[in-house]
């Protein structure tokens, strides 16, 4: 007997995308805060560093008819501040003529870019003067800087991100103590940083619709669901709805109610009024859920991730994360009452074999089409990354493309997901004959 066959189809002008950011795909970023914390080696993993990465900034082009291949019709990628501004109120023409160029061969290859402003990465001349625990500094520099970039490039986009996960950028940098530059551990000195990021964006979206009246401004913010490492343990569960509204729900405050949150300052929430309204859309980067515990000898922060998680919990590659697809549903249902419409700007998983990625991807973009079918305003998904890239301070053993590449030889292979994900989109959706063909133990799981 056959089985019942079934087609969850997506609306037709679904943005069916991919992303990337420029340290992580160009090649030869020398100018900035990243590379010089590569050259110490111990701080990435393997002693690797970005070197020529993808090589993009000679020829991004050849993985673009990558992307024709596969059917993609939108790209999120980023530029980079120290190309085009690599001495303070110095502008390079020919870094935005290269830029131009990529912008160009997405659209006449019908990929529509979402331009990213700030990907983790600060030219050196503005890191060293204190970068972005300064606002007095930082603020107007970057201002200037998405004006340059929104007068050069505005013909051939319009849908801008301002800054990516200005929570992950302050709290990897300034908390975490030395997983991303500056490598530092304060608890004030976070709270600034990712309350100045939240100021630049508030200005930084009046400079691109002063400049563009069409513009559609938005930012990609990073989401992780935290659970209690015991359930009904009411210290863990404080710490979890803690983590929740200083690192999930403050950006949110900010820049839609006008309100200052962060759970990382004590007293009550402050006005931020120049900065609510300041979102068109909203950009959801979604990877994993985490457990926490409350942890008395962590007197900075009193809580510990768990590490060790239940037996029947399924894992990405060096333990980045546990598989939690329910994560997207949850959080888009959440940001729908803020009624802008939503992006899901990344989402993946590091698989070096590719043998989670096939299940990972129709799982998530399942709960996608889930929330799709309750009305929520879902307007295109961003798979993280289209190729293997260098992942910051994990190196180059992390594998999170569609696309597998070698960074020696620079030599890539489409992954079977990359297939997977072709499929999907020439059938506008996911069908019972892509579940067959890729991943079969899901069948029963999408039928109901």
């Amino acid at each position: 007997m056959s089985r019942p066959t079934f087609a969850l189809y997506f609306p037709r002008d679904f943005k069916w995308g991919t992303a990337t950011a420029a340290h992580q795909v160009e090649g030869n970023n020398t100018n900035n805060q990243w590379w010089r914390w590569e050259q110490s080696h111990a701080r990435i993993m393997n002693g690797d560093s970005s070197g020529l990465a993808c090589n993009w900034w000679n020829d991004a082009e050849a993985d673009f008819d990558r992307m024709v291949t596969l059917g993609l019709n939108a790209h999120r990628l980023s530029v980079e501040w120290s190309r085009i501004e690599p001495r303070e109120g110095r502008f390079d023409s020919a870094a935005l003529d290269r830029y131009r160029a990529m912008l160009l061969a997405l659209r006449q290859r019908g990929i529509e870019p979402m331009v990213t402003l700030h990907h983790f990465t600060n030219p050196w001349w503005l890191e060293e003067r204190g970068g972005w625990e300064d606002a007095d500094l930082v603020v107007p520099r970057f201002c200037r800087f998405v004006e340059t970039v929104v007068r050069a490039l505005g013909d051939l986009c319009d849908l801008w991100c301002t800054i990516n996960e200005p929570n992950v950028y302050a709290v990897m940098g300034y908390l975490s103590g030395g997983r991303m530059p500056p490598g530092v551990q304060d608890v004030s000195r976070t709270a600034n940083v990712m309350r100045n990021m939240l100021i630049a964006h508030a200005a930084a979206y009046q400079v691109l619709h002063q400049n563009q009246r069409l513009a559609r401004v938005g930012i990609a913010h990073h989401m992780r669901y935290f659970e209690p490492m015991r359930p009904g343990h009411p210290l863990d569960a404080l710490v979890a709805r803690a983590l929740n509204s200083m690192f999930n729900q403050s950006v949110l405050d900010a820049l839609i109610h006008g309100k200052w949150h962060l759970v990382l300052r004590r007293g009550a929430p402050a006005s931020a009024r120049k900065l609510r309204g300041t979102l068109d859309w909203i950009g959801l980067n979604y990877y994993t859920r985490h457990r926490v515990a409350f942890d008395h000898t962590k007197r900075e922060t009193f809580f510990s991730e768990l590490l060790i998680y239940p037996q029947d919990v399924m894992m990405t590659d060096f333990n980045f994360g546990e598989i939690y697809p329910q994560g997207i549903l949850r959080f888009v249902r959440h940001l729908a009452r803020y009624r802008l419409p939503i992006y899901i700007t990344e989402n993946g998983l590091p698989d070096h074999d590719d043998d989670l990625r096939p299940a990972f991807l129709i799982q998530h973009l399942h709960a996608t089409w889930q929330a799709i079918q309750s009305c929520y305003d879902v307007r295109g998904y961003y798979h993280w990354s289209f190729v293997d890239n260098f992942e910051w301070g994990e190196g180059w053993r992390m594998k999170f493309g569609l696309v597998a590449m070698d960074p020696k030889t620079q030599a890539r292979e489409f992954r079977r997901s990359a297939w997977l994900y072709r499929d999907i989109i020439r059938s506008g959706g996911i069908t019972s004959e892509i579940v067959e063909a890729y991943a079969p133990a899901l069948f029963q799981t999408l039928y109901q």
